[in-house]
């Protein structure tokens, strides 16, 4: 576009503003315009108003034939009186013994009498009528859709109780559904009840599929019947003979309820050829720990499948899984309490997700379980569930899998993170066992991990002597050690030193990493520790000393801002017990380099007290009974290693070495491979320096 053009646009849209400006209506003038609406409107509706009633043709005598026809066949009728009642929706219609359509129809927010709409006299306007009509057609379309199950569309909500010494249920009407479960003996980080299931949480439903309609259970209010004091159905009654309920039942105690899908007279609604149910489950996890970092790092969505293989969700990160094969149970697993569904037959498949719930201080995970179970109309109890609603804990769960399914496992402990294979093994053939021994008798859980510390120690003992009679032959030699190395300092005399310090060795009989590999044999059960204590339940809420809570921090000081880089591991706070952990690893290690020879290395001895220091960071977060664990650990050592100084006698010590030097030694296949090792490695520098010689 050239500049004439662009200039000429300019002025024209000028020009056209101005004159919209000029030209526009005054104040009084929009006032004016205002009013007139505001009368033609209402002139209008006093049109609307004038012209007449809802005329009776609005309803036909067939429709009202075919009215009093589906709230007698559909709807609920009370053997006394006659009346047939049927709520679908926006309508309440009863149809009495004498063929009398009464009752009410929602006309947006007015209740309006049926005869009203059905009389040749009535006087309704039509902004009340119409809609009236529309919500009454609408209503008898949903009937006629639904079938049986319109009676169950609308009705008012009430709940079931049942409780043990353990659980207490509510099962609502709407849906059939257990509503809420509360745990009687566990409490929340603010002191309320732990519910692992509650209304403002969670939804589950099955799903029927006819030949044209999908019905989920949700949408129904089911008729409670108490078949017990600890049994409970909830029923529809759908016509014709033919019934679907979900029958509860909770035992006289512990956290298990019995789920079965009770039916009767369902092949007149549901095809034969109808083989499969669809159930649904979402839960919004709440947060029930004071310490999130944990809970969210702890708690997933988990399954398992038939061939006995657990699997989950990720943990930190929103997730989604297809899943194609059989599975025996789904979970929604929190730190230390899980709800978890397994069903007698098996689910056939279906869709996990997991959505991670950053910034919401109550909840910390939103999880959806879509599944499908095998379903047979001509099946009296199509399908049976059991639903385990309780602590993470090894023992109950481990009683749990032999009580309701003796002929398989059901790997319910699967859900407590015990680590890698061996160190679960460790954990449940020997910590659990023990714990769980000591907390039968003994109330304080600061002296189980005390009691339980100095077993472990005893077991340990053997290894633990073979290192320190390692360490005190080394620190015997580290005099003559230190003479080699003065006698061929520096890199050139690297493979000379090495030999000398090698020799010697051989000749006191003492190999430097004989006081490694016991330390290597106790490092598994350190590693099951790591796993044990952030994982025992028996722990939560157990205070000890300072540590309120053993299996959260044991914060002493605390602040709101977040240290960058740290404060996803470090914490907000300083725990206590893992201070003094640290400093009393920092005295041990101190104690080691004492005893070795200097390995000529500057930086290696800042490196042997840095990591303590990282330990530090490490560990701040973690519960306070795994610090305290470790601290009560490594206190334990050092005193295990002054009274062993004490008691063996060094130039006893001292005389056997020399003796040993004294005798003819063979050469161990370790020494054997470590000099052809040395003497491959001199032939290279040899025919190194050669070439560099040449050149």
């Amino acid at each position: 576009m050239d500049r004439n053009s662009l200039i000429g646009l300019l002025l024209m849209g000028l020009i056209i503003f101005g004159f919209t400006y000029i030209n526009r209506p005054s104040p009084e003038e929009l006032e004016r315009q205002r009013i007139e609406r505001e009368q033609m409107e209402a002139q209008e509706a006093a049109k609307a108003s004038d012209a007449g009633a809802l005329k009776f043709d609005s309803i036909t005598p067939a429709e009202i034939a075919a009215i009093k026809s589906t709230v007698r066949e559909l709807g609920t009728t009370d053997t006394v009186s006659g009346t047939s009642t049927l709520r679908v929706d926006k309508v309440d219609l009863r149809l009495n013994a004498e063929g009398q359509l009464e009752g009410t129809v929602d006309a947006d927010g007015r209740q309006v009498a049926v005869a009203d709409l059905l009389s040749s006299e009535s006087a309704l306007p039509l902004t009340v009528g119409v809609p009236a009509v529309n919500n009454l057609r609408q209503a008898l379309a949903t009937a006629a859709r639904y079938r049986g199950f319109a009676r169950h569309l609308s009705g008012d909500s009430t709940t079931i109780k049942l409780e043990n010494k353990n659980l207490s249920l509510e099962i609502s009407n709407k849906g059939g559904v257990i509503s809420r479960a509360t745990l009687r003996d566990y409490n929340s980080y603010d002191s309320t009840k732990i519910e692992l299931l509650s209304p403002e949480t969670d939804i589950y439903n099955f799903t029927l599929t006819s030949a044209t309609q999908r019905f989920e259970t949700s949408e129904f209010f089911f008729t409670p019947v108490q078949l017990s004091d600890s049994s409970v159905l909830m029923k529809l009654e759908l016509g014709d003979g033919a019934r679907w309920g979900i029958k509860y039942t909770l035992p006289a105690d512990g956290y298990l309820v019995n789920i079965d899908v009770i039916q009767e007279g369902m092949q007149s609604i549901i095809p034969s050829s109808v083989a499969s149910m669809d159930f649904t489950w979402h839960q919004k996890m709440r947060r029930n720990e004071a310490g999130r970092v944990f809970e969210e790092r702890n708690s997933a969505l988990y399954y398992m499948f038939t061939d006995g293989d657990v699997d989950n969700l990720s943990e930190g990160s929103d997730d989604d899984e297809e899943i194609n094969q059989r599975l025996k149970w789904i979970s929604c697993k929190n730190q230390f309490f899980s709800a978890v569904l397994m069903a007698r037959t098996n689910f056939s498949g279906g869709n996990l997700k997991s959505t991670v719930l950053k910034d919401n201080p109550d909840f910390i995970k939103a999880m959806q379980c879509d599944m499908t179970v095998e379903y047979s109309a001509a099946a009296a109890n199509p399908a049976s569930f059991v639903m385990y609603l309780g602590p993470n804990s090894y023992p109950v769960m481990s009683a749990v899998e032999k009580e309701i399914f003796p002929e398989e496992n059901m790997h319910l402990t699967k859900l407590i993170p015990l680590g890698w294979p061996i160190f679960r093994w460790i954990n449940t053939l020997i910590i659990i066992p023990v714990f769980t021994l000591l907390g039968s008798f003994i109330s304080n859980y600061g002296i189980i991990i005390l009691l339980l510390t100095i077993f472990i120690k005893i077991i340990l003992f053997p290894f633990t002597y073979k290192s320190m009679i390692s360490q005190a032959r080394m620190r015997l030699l580290a005099p003559e050690i230190k003479a080699i190395n003065d006698k061929y300092p520096g890199n050139e005399n690297a493979m000379k030193r090495q030999q000398e310090t090698m020799a010697l060795y051989s000749r006191a009989g003492a190999n430097p990493l004989s006081g490694c590999l016991p330390m290597l044999l106790q490092m598994p059960i350190l590693v099951a520790m790591f796993w044990f204590f952030p994982s025992a339940i028996e722990l939560r809420g157990e205070s000890f000393l300072w540590a309120k809570d053993l299996s959260a921090p044991d914060a002493i000081i605390s602040w709101s801002a977040n240290i960058p880089f740290i404060s996803s591991t470090f914490g907000n706070h300083i725990s206590l017990f893992c201070l003094l952990m640290t400093v009393v690893n920092i005295i041990y290690t101190r104690i080691n380099m004492q005893s070795q020879a200097s390995s000529g290395m500057p930086g290696m001895k800042w490196m042997m007290y840095l990591m303590p220091v990282m330990f530090l960071f490490i560990f701040n977060n973690y519960a306070a009974g795994l610090s305290y664990y470790y601290f009560l650990s490594l206190l334990i050592t050092i005193v295990q290693t002054y009274i062993f100084r004490k008691v063996v006698s060094e130039d006893k010590m001292r005389a056997k070495m020399a003796e040993a030097a004294k005798k003819p030694k063979k050469k161990s296949g370790f020494m054997a491979r470590l000099e052809e090792a040395q003497r491959k490695q001199q032939q290279m520098l040899r025919e190194q320096q050669k070439r560099q010689g040449r050149r």
